[in-house]
């Protein structure tokens, strides 16, 4: 008695185990950042702030989740590293007390047609194994209903040692998959325009083959002209049956042409293993226009699109097919699974409704596991991704979020919050990078970078509680309690540009008129019909800009130079300043250091390990041959020019010739403006694409795509990544667009922008099925004093009207 009274009494001493509640960052210097030491609190939701491109994502990404997942590649064998990405070190002095990353950022899934949103989250492979348990008549496994698996058979002669005798036998295999064998799963097929491939008024020597990089005598052309198959000198509608088809769908056969081996077959097969079998968005741009022009895709006559096999689709379950199944929205679905009572596939079943409730949950209901994971926004994709934490047992994990709120209405984000919550009340680290008041309120800590963009960021500004950011005096807290005010007047439109029965996906024969001359915003609920009413009937006419949200690509070669066309201008400049080739001054041709190829660092590959990177020692990191920097422009050589900002390389290009310092290229300096105008005056013109951040790409492609001639600029989403005094920047960008004669249609969610806006259209009430319909057309303030819609009780609080 008397010893539990003793221990009783005494006060437990901490354990060892339980003073590990930081994640301490000491000294770390990737990209921008500037000797950054922080202390992230564990088991809390931290927010990390900070205008585009101050160093938010370099500090989360860049060094905390990637040594994360460094140290635990680490802990397989050097075998399995082998087949894993190698990841170097991040620069940074210490790092203390890390947990296991999981990383949902904002990536594309993929844009292969046979990824979808059912293969993607694994609902597809519990409903192939419910179909292979359940469905009548019964066909075969799970993969007999997965159009990623062919069906094939075989039979033939083994040989095998047995007994010390040689041994053969007869062996037969038999494979049923559900894919369609006329599109391979894909669901669709293209029909190529022959008229857009050839020219048949021509022979071949005349150049008759129209293909991008098939003209000019090149080894393409003279495949065809001197292959042996028929007459190169005269005109293809000249041609037998034979000598067409041998022309346009031969078999691969090996020949010499001019004493090389080289492969022959048809036009058409070459062109669709070579063009059609890349992601369109990795063309270059002409080629992609010649795809476009030359090849239309339709569904599957066999299939109908559902890229099944005949037999996949003749099993059903009380009615249903799986094609049917995976066609119809994911809420709808839920409820049939619910439906089902058959006791020998419960635990199935539960499992399957726990995914499809998910879905629901995070705001995708309305979308369908058919859906192309390519064609899903970034913040779809980031959901999606989302869908396999909903529900796991994992705890003390530190999960890392790019920019969760992005493509959701202030009606959904409060669902995100929660869902956010949910994760670190599990016992979990959970860290944002995020823009959005709504998101950054709910934070136990705020660390805010900056104070700048580029080279002006890079530091931590503020650490501590959201209400210590509001005073603390940075350009967060400054600007996190603005709200937009409507429009004492709006501009009167000059037109209309008419949609009528529009009716792609859930639109529900759709008519109206945006107005032109003017700002007008299509918002609504995720999944209400936005981007398919300008998709569908908007985007492709006449005039018609359109700059969506998909992803710029570029390797460490590409730069805002190369990617913009501002480097053309400019080598062109400093050729004729010197008389000399234009290709000397780029460092991906004849100009390019020799040592390392044009990359400035020399790679080292070290297998299993990381690899290393060191600066190449002929070219200092210059990435240009020594003789090609003795030429110079304005008193600069090609080298000191990309290291410019981009509002210096604006003057330098400009006026500053007739002041003796600069070189007058208004080609140059027209896209310097137009990069300017969107709030990348500080980033340099030669810094590299794979450094830039998720809103500094994205303005990028915006300023891009502002040179391109049209009336009418279509804007998805172009607050995605921005920061709250970049907002005010881009409704600065979209007055002056409008007001130099432009039509400008933003779909937008960002209340600043609705009630920036001169005229808006309301698309809901919901999503998928529920939505499709426009519920208010007119002014902001009109919505807003109606409150009649999701998105007029959110402005109007907003606007504190």
């Amino acid at each position: 008695m008397s010893m539990a009274t003793k221990t009783g009494a005494r006060t437990p001493a901490p354990e060892v185990a339980d003073s590990h509640d930081l994640i301490r960052v000491h000294g770390a210097r990737v990209n921008n950042l500037r000797d950054v030491s922080v202390e992230i609190p564990k088991r809390r939701l931290t927010v990390f702030t900070g205008v585009s491109g101050s160093g938010k994502s370099s500090l989360v990404f860049g060094t905390i989740a990637a040594e994360s997942q460094r140290l635990i590649n680490e802990t397989y064998s050097a075998f399995v590293q082998g087949f894993m990405p190698t990841l170097a070190r991040p620069e940074v002095d210490v790092l203390e007390g890390l947990t296991t990353a999981i990383i949902v950022d904002q990536q594309r899934m993929g844009t292969d047609p046979r990824s979808t949103v059912g293969t993607a989250t694994d609902a597809n492979a519990m409903l192939r194994i419910l179909f292979s348990r359940l469905g009548q008549p019964r066909i075969g496994s799970p993969q007999a209903f997965s159009f990623n698996v062919a069906s094939i058979s075989g039979a033939g002669a083994v040989k095998f040692e047995r007994g010390g005798k040689t041994v053969k036998e007869r062996r037969s295999f038999n494979v049923i998959g559900g894919m369609c064998p006329r599109c391979e799963g894909r669901g669709t097929v293209n029909d190529i325009d022959l008229a857009q491939l050839y020219d048949d008024s021509k022979s071949l020597r005349e150049g008759a083959i129209t293909v991008p990089g098939y003209t000019g005598g090149g080894w393409n052309s003279r495949l065809y002209a001197e292959s042996g198959f028929y007459d190169p000198d005269k005109p293809i509608r000249t041609f037998t049956r034979k000598e067409l088809d041998d022309f346009l769908r031969h078999e691969p056969v090996r020949m010499k042409i001019a004493g090389i081996n080289m492969t022959y077959e048809g036009l058409i097969p070459r062109i669709q293993r070579s063009m059609l079998s890349k992601d369109p968005e990795a063309m270059q741009p002409h080629i992609r226009e010649f795809v476009d022009r030359a090849v239309t895709f339709t569904a599957c006559p066999e299939c109908g699109g559902t890229r099944l096999s005949e037999a996949a689709r003749s099993s059903r379950i009380k009615g249903m097919n799986i094609a049917e199944a995976c066609a119809m929205q994911i809420s709808d679905l839920a409820e049939w699974v619910d439906g089902l009572d058959e006791p020998s596939a419960a635990p199935l079943l539960a499992a399957l409704t726990h995914n499809l409730d998910s879905f629901a949950e995070i705001g995708l209901g309305y979308l369908s596991l058919d859906r192309p994971t390519g064609t899903l926004s970034g913040g779809e994709a980031q959901r999606t991704k989302m869908i396999r934490q909903l529900g796991s047992s994992l705890t003390d994990v530190t999960y890392v979020f790019d920019e969760p709120t992005v493509g959701l209405h202030p009606h959904d984000i409060a669902r995100m919050n929660d869902l956010l919550l949910r994760l670190r009340d599990k016992g979990n680290t959970v860290l944002v990078v995020e823009h959005k008041p709504q998101a950054i309120a709910i934070a136990d800590h705020v660390v805010d970078l900056g104070p700048g963009a580029g080279p002006g960021g890079g530091t931590v500004c503020f650490e501590g509680t959201v209400e210590g950011l509001r005073s603390s005096g940075t350009i967060t807290g400054q600007h996190l309690g603005d709200r937009a005010a409507l429009k004492p007047s709006v501009r009167t439109p000059s037109g209309a540009l008419e949609v009528r029965g529009a009716s792609t996906h859930n639109l529900r024969n759709v008519d109206v008129d945006i107005p032109l001359g003017v700002l007008a915003v299509l918002t609504g609920v995720a999944g209400s019909g936005k981007s398919s009413l300008i998709q569908g009937s908007v985007s492709g006419r006449d005039g018609v800009v359109s700059i969506d949200q998909a992803p710029i690509r570029g390797s460490r070669r590409s730069n805002p130079a190369t990617y913009t066309g501002l480097l053309d201008p400019i080598r062109k400049a400093f050729a004729k300043a010197n008389d000399v080739k234009p290709a000397l001054f780029s460092a991906n041709s004849e100009g390019a250091c020799p040592n390392c190829n044009g990359n400035g660092v020399i790679y080292s590959d070290l297998a299993m390990m990381a690899g290393v990177a060191t600066t190449c020692e002929v070219c200092e990191g210059k990435r240009f041959d020594a003789a090609v920097l003795d030429y110079h422009l304005g008193g600069r050589d090609i080298s000191e020019v990309l290291a410019m900002p981009v509002n210096e390389a604006k003057e330098f290009f400009g006026a500053g010739v007739r002041r003796g310092r600069g070189a007058e290229t208004p080609a140059a300096h027209a896209i310097l403006g137009r990069l300017a105008d969107v709030g990348l005056g500080y980033l340099s013109i030669g810094q590299p694409l794979t450094t830039l951040s998720g809103g500094e790409r994205q303005r990028l492609k915006l300023a891009t795509h502002m040179g391109e001639k049209g009336g009418v600029y279509v804007l998805d989403e172009p607050t995605s990544g921005l920061h709250l005094a970049d907002v005010e920047q881009l409704l600065g960008l979209l007055d002056r667009l409008v007001d130099s004669g432009k039509s400008v249609i933003v779909i937008e969610h960002h209340p600043a922008v609705m009630a920036h806006a001169d005229w808006i259209i309301d698309l809901g009430p919901g999503a998928g099925h529920d939505g499709g319909r426009i519920v208010y057309e007119g002014t902001p303030a009109g919505l807003a004093a109606a409150r009649s819609t999701l998105t007029g009780e959110h402005l109007a609080a907003y606007v504190g009207t």
